[in-house]
């Protein structure tokens, strides 16, 4: 039965997915969903918890519909509820999308869960490294934002309003989000893996400064 409301999710979540951003499309999705995989290798965590929300966690990303963030957990959960998904899995599979965000931690943390920590690190590490410099720059296009402006000084973002209205060069996302997610890893193989990916993006910003001004 497990496997078979994995099928289920599979199918609906490429079919929703199909036009989206491709930061955010099916093989973002797939990419999650690959790392929860290899992360409950070592972790312990409900694996049927784990690989919905990894497959669901995307199924209507806030900044794609007006911020609104509770149409993705309610999507989720009706989906769910529809092909005969327990109510208690359903209700945690949402209390994980609801929470799991980068800017959803810089507000009010009111649910926790180990199943949580493992689907944020395997997002977490789809937004770091060479992919995660490839989507921020998709993502930077797709929102028709400078690449680098070097007047436009980085902003921490200390509340969650501030970075959900950020409108900064992609460069900046790098300080404000990318460069934080390696010491915000949950997991030991989280933070293992997340290490390299990390360096990985250092020497691309060094690259990135030496070519700007000129000197490589």
């Amino acid at each position: 039965m497990q496997d078979s409301f994995i099928e289920q999710t599979v199918t609906f979540v490429k079919e929703r997915l199909q036009h989206a951003e491709s930061g955010h499309d099916w093989w973002h999705i797939q990419r999650v969903w690959n790392n929860t995989k290899l992360l409950l290798e070592t972790e312990s965590a409900d694996r049927m918890v784990c690989e919905l929300t990894a497959l669901l966690h995307d199924i209507a990303d806030s900044k794609f519909h007006d911020g609104d963030e509770e149409i993705g957990p309610r999507i989720a959960g009706e989906f769910l509820t529809r092909i005969g998904v327990e109510k208690e899995i359903v209700e945690h599979v949402q209390n994980i999308i609801l929470h799991m965000s980068f800017k959803a931690s810089l507000g009010k943390v009111t649910f926790h869960s180990k199943e949580l920590e493992v689907v944020q690190d395997a997002d977490r590490l789809d937004a770091i490294g060479a992919i995660g410099v490839a989507r921020a720059f998709n993502y930077g296009g797709y929102k028709n934002r400078e690449i680098y402006n070097p007047d436009i000084p980085v902003d921490q973002h200390l509340t969650k309003e501030s970075y959900k209205n950020t409108q900064a060069p992609t460069i900046n996302h790098f300080y404000e989000k990318l460069l934080l997610l390696r010491d915000k890893m949950n997991t030991a193989a989280g933070k293992k893996i997340a290490n390299s990916r990390h360096q990985f993006m250092e020497s691309f910003l060094q690259q990135f400064y030496g070519e700007w001004n000129g000197e490589r």
